[in-house]
């Protein structure tokens, strides 16, 4: 065991699995050669200790490399918004970027996966890293961002005000005549999720409108989850007039799930998104949603970061970007039966 407070080491990690470091190198680089149950020993241990590696042992390291990290869990149409911000704001700041992306190692969205990618690029490949959506708390040895910071977060961070533009899209509806609005929910653990459920909810409550648990549903923010969950909803008798999604990948999915059930959009459901996604000005008809400048929230970390791996702290630590509303074609006042 290594002495208290002393890094923990791969041969603390050997001992306690009761393997060879060779053993537990392997493990930590997906090599193959490993049986599953030694696998799981090593991974228990690791967690166990807290041990952390690195890409390149730490004493290489001498001075600031200038390069950044954009650490991720996956691609999607939001974190390639967020890059392109990130990417404008290092342009000529002598700063270089390296992406790195989760795999699935460990399993898809295994605990645990930001502490892991930041243990392998910290101090030694990178000076600092921006972390998009983690879904735990981020610390690191060198400096990091969050942006779209996990709940009760509190490392620096970039979002955006998720609860205005979810109270403002749900008003839109309900001033549009609609009542029955359902909501799917968002990927559980993040502060942008729980913003926007709230933003629902307080919409509702200040319209009057008692809030109906069966109408909301709980997704991922990913299209898949929402497909089910859409046609669940609607495949009531007293379907929902109305559905807010907390992402627009999720309702461009129920918008899609809706026409397959004979639906019109916006004639027979009206469908609300978040994000506002190129995609979402290109669908047919156009999709209503919350434009949180995904561009902006990358800049703005990018910047941010520069700024702690220099030592200039002075700006603020948690950074909340305005919203605004945009209304397509995909949401129109209910048809009366």
């Amino acid at each position: 065991m290594a002495e208290s407070g002393a890094p923990v080491t791969m041969s603390d990690v050997a001992r306690s699995a009761g393997v060879s470091t060779a053993t537990v190198s392997r493990v930590v680089n997906g090599r193959y050669g490993v049986s599953a149950r030694t696998i799981a020993q090593v991974r228990s241990a690791i967690e166990q200790l807290g041990y952390e590696s690195s890409l390149v042992a730490a004493s290489l390291r001498r001075s600031r490399t200038n390069v950044l990290g954009l650490v991720t869990h996956s691609f999607h149409s939001y974190t390639a918004e967020v890059l392109k911000g990130v990417m404008d704001a290092l342009s000529q700041s002598g700063f270089d970027l390296i992406i790195y992306a989760n795999s699935d190692l460990y399993g898809t969205f295994s605990e645990g996966w930001e502490r892991r990618h930041l243990a392998r690029l910290a101090g030694t490949l990178t000076d600092g890293s921006i972390v998009v959506t983690p879904s735990g708390e981020v610390r690191s040895g060198t400096p990091v961002v969050a942006v779209d910071p996990a709940k009760d977060s509190t490392a620096p961070s970039v979002t955006a005000d998720n609860l205005a533009g979810a109270t403002a899209v749900v008003e839109h509806l309900l001033g549009l005549g609609h009542r029955r609005i359902a909501f799917i929910a968002g990927r559980a653990g993040l502060a942008s999720a729980q913003a926007r459920e709230d933003g629902y909810r307080k919409a509702l409550a200040d319209a009057g409108t008692p809030v109906d648990p069966a109408l909301i549903a709980r997704g991922d923010f990913t299209p898949e989850s929402a497909a089910p969950l859409a046609r669940a909803l609607l495949d009531t008798a007293d379907r929902p007039t109305a559905i807010f999604a907390a992402n627009d990948d999720m309702a461009l999915s129920t918008a899609r799930v809706a026409r397959d059930m004979g639906l019109d959009v916006p004639g027979d459901l009206s469908v609300a998104g978040f994000d506002n996604i190129p995609d979402s000005a290109l669908a047919e008809p156009g999709l209503t949603t919350v434009d949180q400048s995904m561009y902006l929230l990358g800049k703005e970390a990018a910047h941010m970061l520069k700024a702690l791996v220099r030592g200039d702290e002075d700006g603020p630590r948690q950074v909340v970007l305005p919203t605004r509303l945009v209304v397509r074609g995909s949401t129109a006042a209910p048809r009366i039966s």
